[in-house]
This record gives structure tokens, C-alpha cells and sequence, in this order.
């Protein structure tokens, strides 16, 4: 993996233009539909300049959270470029743009295959630098070219607006310089502009992708409609991991537009004139499905759940000091929690397109992961990876299940059996509740004693199936590769509980894994958004029983200097401690999620109709603000995924299959249920932060608090609406 000095070390000649980034070797990197090269430009990784201007290359995957706007902005900002001049296009799957932060140091020691993915808060906090170099090393080579043209010094030159000034005020636009500047060698390490210098950057600026978005001409994975498209749905075994023994479709076969019937090891694929005609003709197949490999109700997957805390631990996330010792001489405050499995319930349904032909497979789908996409065509087509194109489009919504490549499985075994015509498969909603990969089952059992104020001792268990393992069976079947670069020990079944930094002198976080349950993936944050429930609403039982503030007894806790001002800036936000109208309630919760410091208070009615969400402040550290308009959207949305998980979220089992099928059964929050939502963006300055998952830990604990305060209930179930109605 190369450093940070090793990233900018090529550039190349197309076709009068230039690009520059990392590593020179473009040998068919473009994935257009037409040959290997764009047409009439030049580019390496991030900036390709042409005739028509600057376009940047932002390679993490936009569902939603403005994520190409900010890569763009970070080159611009080094390029002096007019932001509202430059066109932006989601980079190829390629492992030149592979996300360092989440699989770089894992590949270095451990042989594993660099990978581009989007997740876990990491796309910024990856691209901060490396990017903002790429535009700082164009820009210089742009510079030395304009130099070589009118025999100057460089140092007599200046940029701005996408050209290059010279003394007396005359421009060379970026675009008559490209060919020459290609010539020149890039710099390994050229200076970045101070923050004081910025235009771009720390500004809130129109999302790159808002018009398309707002006129409908924006591409999802579901508009796709190249020629000749045929359209397929899949129908599998409710069962999760359960095979197909038998199906007859006689009566499927013979409805209208059915073109075939595909059929896998768990299912079928049906392809039809069009997605109506296959959604209909899935229905008529009658199956012998075999199985689960699992329990078959949901009892006895919370039973598997509580069962393993009977077993040797999995490891033990913190252990400080002597707790059995500070235990055994106190008064033990005790109790356990519980949350269900949860889907991720994207707005748009699991889709993808494939197209096999001429010794080639393009893919198009909206997904997080696009070099595993490559790996799952090639592997499945017997391909060579070279010739696997996956186009990535926008998504409506990923929260991690587009982490998961089934969809991609079955366009790609559709395309198998219709070559040289394009295959859409889109899910159902039945299909796609019904086939998830869901936030774990989990549980938490504590035993705690405090004094003076304060906790002196925290003994916190946690129960939860390895995301890790499950993940990596996935992608084992559909790749025959090992997943390599997972941890021994499953990180994700303590993350949120094990690394808060709050100074409890004996404190010990342990980790217990179940086995035999439903598949389980990456939801947004995450371990933390079940163990921060499980922590905030611990320690705000102890606060109450220790007599204390919930809020000052955190402050004592906490010599993290950022985690103490977005606490100081939430309180003051939210009147923390005034008096309140009858029925009114505050809560408070805080996590250190993902490296950034986040706390929450929200404040409810309670009254014999039920309970309303009034108001809710949260405060995040982001390091620095790059886009303070966006950051305030993200976590909005963060706190109301949270609180629509918290009070409504449920998946349970019967007969092996998930009961919840639509939207009618798994709802989620309404805007009139919402609370209005005020944010504050705390900056602590590097290191760079994510806020994509942030304040989603802390909206299920904030809730339960402020239940709590509400009316002496402690609710220690997921989700709330089980114990109360929500208006």
C-alpha cells in the first residue's frame, strides 16, 4: 500500500488531455460501454482534464450523503477550480482507489487484495489527504507547464478559476495546458493550502448531484434500461441458507412475458418482458424448500442469543483494574438488555443489471463494494477480472446492505443464461425484508456498583453473532477467496462499549458469540448502535442510583477534552437542568462513535395517549468541518434512523423465515413523528472525522433516558413501541 509520499508518482498522454494521482498504468480502467479509454481525456486516479474542462474522479459510493460533493471539493480546492465548473463521475472498481483505512494495513500483513468500499465513516477521513494532494500536484504540474510556455519562473505564476495567471494578468484555462503539463513529473509530495487559505473548503455548497436528483434524470441502480433489456426477479428460500429441494414451474412458465426460469441452489431467477410479468410468474412456482440452518422461531434465537454467556468468553474488550474485587464488598446494581435483529430497509430494493458478451461482463448496480463485485462476476463467469466492468450508480439508500453482492449473484447468473442481452434483476419488498443481512440479535447483562457519585466498578457482557464470520461465508461462496483480512476476534460485538472513554477505575467489557442464527451484515455504526444503547442506558442507571446528575456524573468521567465540550454544548442547547412543563422529559446519551465524539439529549411528551417526540440536540465532533450544511444533514438523518429503529425496529422469525414482509409490518418513523432536530458541529481541529453514522449510537439511549424520566420506567427491550404508544 503506498504511503502518503508514494501516491502521486504518474501521469500519462491521451488524447490531449491529462490526469493525474496514483500510479500510471490505465490499461482498461474506464468503465465505459464502448472500449477501455475515455474518449478525448487523460487520467490517472482523481482529475482528468479535457477539452470540456476538469472532471474529478470521486470513487466512494453516493446513497444519499453527499459523499461525491466533498471528495470533489477536496480537489478543487487545491486545482482553483470553480466548484460549480467541474463534473464529477464515480471512479471504476479498481484497487487504485481502495479504501486504506478500512482494509490497507490489513493488506500489507496479510496478503489480502486492497479494496474499494464504502463504509464505516472512513470515505472522508481516507481521502482527506491523498486527494487534496492529487489537485495540489495537477496544479503544480500545470503551473511548470504554463512556465515552459512562456519562459517564466513558475514562482511568477498564480491559478485561479481553472486557469493559469500570469504577471500581467493574462490566462491560460487549464484545458490549452493539459497535453504539455502530462509531460511533466508529478511531485511526490506537494505543499497543501493552510486552512486559512481555503474558498472551497468549510463552505456549505450545492450538492453535485441535487438537480439530477430533484429533475429525475439521476441514474439508479433500478432506472438502468440499456438496449435489449430483459427484466428478472428472484424468488428464495425463506429459509436464509436453507437449499431448493424441488419446484415446478409449469404454470410459471407459460404466463405472460415469461422469457425462462434460471435456477439456483436456493431459488430461481424468473426473466420476463418486464418486472411486473416476473414478479407475477415467481408467485405461481410452487416449491419444496429445504430447511434452515438454524433455529426455526424466534425464541430460540434469543435463546441461542442468552445461551451464550453459559460459554467460555469470545475475549475480553477492556479490563481495568480488580472488578470482581470492587464488586464483591458493594452494593451491586444488576440487570440485562436486549435488542432485536433489524433490516436495513432501503428505500430502493436490491437491484443489479448484467450484460455477458464478447468475451466481456459489464454489472451495473448501486453497491459499496465494487472491487468484490469484479471478484463475484469473474469467479462466477470464469472470467478474467480485467474484463469485469461493474458501473456503480447512484443508490437509494445502502446503511451497509449493499455491502452484500446477492443481487449482483443473480443479474450475473441471469446474463449466464441470456448472452448478449442485458438482465435486470430487481427484488421484491417481500424478497428483499425477507433476505437481508440484519443488525444481530443481541443481549447485554451488567453488574455495577457506585459511590460518591459515580460508578466504581462496571462489569459489562455482551452477547452478539460474529458480523465478521458471517460476512466472510458470504463472500467465501460467491468469490472462493478468504476474507483474509478479518480480525481473529470480532470487533464489531464490543465496538461501542469496550472503547468509551469514560475513567471508571475497575471496568471490564466482554464478548460472548452465539452461533446458528439468522445472517447478519453491516448496519449503520454498526456494534455501536446496540452497545451504546446497552451502555448510555447503564450508565444512566447508575447515575440515578448513585444520586447524581446524568450529565454531571458523564463530565466527571471524561478527561476526553472534545467529548466534554459536545456534553457542555448539548446541555446548553437543551436547557439541561431547567424546569420543564408537566409531562416533558429529557435524555441524555454519549459515545465516542467511530473516533468522533457525539452526544444526544431528546426531550418527549408523556401523556395517557402516548408518548411524543418533541425536540432533539446533538453535538459531533467532526475534527473539522469541510461542509457544515451537509454535516448538519447527516446527522439528522442519523438521529432519525436511529429513533425509527428504536421505537418501531423488529425482525422475528417463525418457521425458520422472517415474518416481516413490507413496510405494513416493519414501519418506520413518520415526519410527523420526527422531532425537530438541532445540530452543533463541535471542531476540534486533525484528526479528520466521519459523521455518516455518528449520532444514529446515541438517539436509542437518549429516547429510553428520557422514557425513563418520563415515567420510572426503565425499558430495557428493544423496540420501545412494545411498551408504549408513540403519536
Amino acid at each position: 500500500m503506498p504511503t502518503r509520499r508514494q501516491f502521486l508518482i504518474g501521469s500519462a498522454a491521451v488524447a490531449g488531455g491529462f490526469a493525474v494521482g496514483c500510479r500510471p498504468d490505465l490499461t482498461g480502467w474506464w468503465p465505459g460501454a464502448e472500449g477501455t479509454e475515455p474518449p478525448g481525456t487523460e487520467l490517472t486516479r482523481y482529475v482528468v482534464i479535457d477539452g470540456e474542462g476538469v472532471t474529478i474522479i470521486t470513487p466512494r459510493a453516493e446513497m444519499g450523503q453527499g459523499i461525491h460533493t466533498t471528495l470533489a471539493a477536496l480537489v478543487a480546492e487545491e486545482l482553483d477550480v470553480p466548484f460549480d465548473e467541474i463534473r464529477v463521475e464515480h471512479g471504476p472498481a479498481s484497487e487504485r482507489y481502495s479504501n486504506e483505512l478500512l482494509y490497507g494495513p490489513q493488506a500489507n500483513r496479510t496478503g489480502q487484495r486492497p479494496t474499494q468500499a464504502t463504509a464505516g465513516q472512513t470515505s472522508i477521513r481516507d481521502a482527506f489527504v491523498k486527494m487534496r494532494k492529487s489537485g495540489a500536484a495537477a496544479r503544480t504540474m500545470l503551473l511548470q507547464a504554463a512556465a515552459a510556455r512562456l519562459g517564466v519562473d513558475p514562482g511568477t505564476l498564480t491559478t485561479g478559476d481553472g486557469a493559469v495567471v500570469d504577471a500581467e494578468g493574462n490566462v491560460i484555462p487549464y484545458s490549452d495546458l493539459a497535453a504539455a503539463a502530462a509531460e511533466i513529473e508529478p511531485p511526490p509530495d506537494p505543499p497543501l493550502k493552510p486552512r486559512s487559505q481555503w474558498k472551497i473548503l468549510g463552505t456549505s455548497l450545492p450538492r453535485v448531484d441535487m438537480r439530477s436528483k430533484c429533475v429525475g434524470s439521476a441514474e439508479f441502480g433500478i432506472d438502468v434500461t440499456p438496449p435489449g433489456l430483459l427484466y428478472a426477479t428472484v424468488k428464495r428460500n425463506p429459509r436464509l441458507g436453507g437449499r431448493m429441494l424441488d419446484f415446478d414451474a409449469a404454470k410459471a412458465s407459460g404466463m405472460p412475458g415469461v422469457e425462462g426460469i434460471v435456477p439456483m441452489d436456493d431459488g430461481v431467477i424468473v426473466v420476463a418482458t418486464n418486472t411486473w410479468h416476473a414478479f407475477r410468474a415467481a408467485e405461481a412456482i410452487e416449491f419444496d424448500w429445504g430447511p434452515a440452518p438454524y433455529p426455526d422461531t424466534d425464541a430460540d434465537h434469543r435463546a441461542n442469543v442468552e445461551r451464550a454467556f453459559d460459554d467460555r468468553p469470545y475475549y475480553r474488550g477492556r479490563n481495568r483494574g480488580d472488578v470482581d474485587s470492587a464488586l464483591r464488598d458493594a452494593r451491586v446494581i444488576e440487570g440485562s438488555y436486549r435488542v432485536p435483529y433489524l433490516a436495513h430497509a432501503a428505500m430502493e430494493p436490491m437491484n443489479a443489471t448484467a450484460l455477458l458478451g464478447e468475451g466481456r461482463l459489464d454489472i451495473w448496480a448501486g453497491n459499496q463494494f465494487p472491487t468484490l463485485a469484479v471478484l463475484v462476476g469473474a469467479r462466477l463467469t470464469g472470467l478474467a477480472r480485467e474484463v469485469v466492468r461493474v458501473h456503480t450508480t447512484y443508490m437509494g439508500g445502502g446503511f451497509g446492505r449493499r455491502f452484500e453482492m446477492d443481487d449482483v449473484e443473480a443479474a450475473v447468473r441471469a446474463a449466464q443464461a441470456f448472452p448478449g442481452r442485458p438482465v435486470r434483476v430487481t427484488y421484491s419488498r417481500e424478497e428483499d425484508f425477507g433476505h437481508d443481512t440484519y443488525r444481530p440479535m443481541a443481549a447485554a447483562r451488567f453488574r455495577a456498583a457506585v459511590a460518591d457519585g459515580r460508578p466504581t466498578a462496571l462489569d459489562l457482557h455482551v452477547s452478539a453473532p460474529s458480523l465478521f464470520v458471517s460476512g466472510a461465508a458470504r463472500q467465501h461462496r460467491l468469490t472462493g477467496e478468504p476474507h483474509s483480512g478479518f480480525p481473529k476476534a470480532d470487533v464489531s460485538i464490543t465496538m461501542g462499549a469496550k472503547d468509551q472513554p469514560y475513567r471508571i477505575d475497575n471496568y471490564r467489557v466482554t464478548a460472548y458469540r452465539p452461533t446458528d442464527l439468522l445472517p447478519v451484515g453491516w448496519w449503520r455504526s454498526v456494534g455501536e448502535s446496540q452497545n451504546c444503547f446497552f451502555h448510555e442506558s447503564i450508565m444512566d442507571e447508575l447515575a440515578h442510583a448513585a444520586g447524581a446528575d446524568p450529565l454531571a456524573m458523564r463530565l466527571s468521567l471524561l478527561a476526553h477534552r472534545p467529548s466534554r465540550k459536545v456534553l457542555e454544548r448539548v446541555a446548553e442547547m437543551s436547557g439541561w437542568g431547567s424546569d420543564l412543563p408537566a409531562g416533558h422529559a429529557r435524555g441524555l446519551a454519549y459515545s465516542f462513535s467511530s473516533g468522533a465524539a457525539t452526544a444526544q439529549v431528546i426531550e418527549i411528551v408523556h401523556s395517557e395517549a402516548g408518548i411524543e417526540l418533541t425536540k432533539a440536540w446533538a453535538a459531533v465532533d467532526v475534527g473539522i468541518a469541510l461542509d457544515p450544511r451537509n454535516i448538519e444533514a447527516q446527522v439528522q438523518g442519523g438521529v432519525n434512523f436511529g429513533l425509527s429503529a428504536a421505537i418501531f425496529g423488529e425482525i422475528t422469525v417463525a418457521d425458520g423465515a422472517v415474518e416481516q414482509t413490507n413496510f405494513h409490518a416493519y414501519p418506520l418513523l413518520r415526519m410527523y413523528q420526527a422531532p425537530e432536530i438541532e445540530v452543533h458541529i463541535h471542531q476540534s481541529g486533525r484528526p479528520i472525522k466521519g459523521v455518516g453514522e455518528a449520532s444514529t449510537p446515541t438517539a436509542a439511549p437518549a429516547l429510553g433516558n428520557a422514557i425513563f424520566a418520563a415515567t420510572g420506567k426503565r425499558i430495557r427491550e428493544l423496540p420501545f413501541g412494545r411498551s408504549f404508544r408513540f403519536l
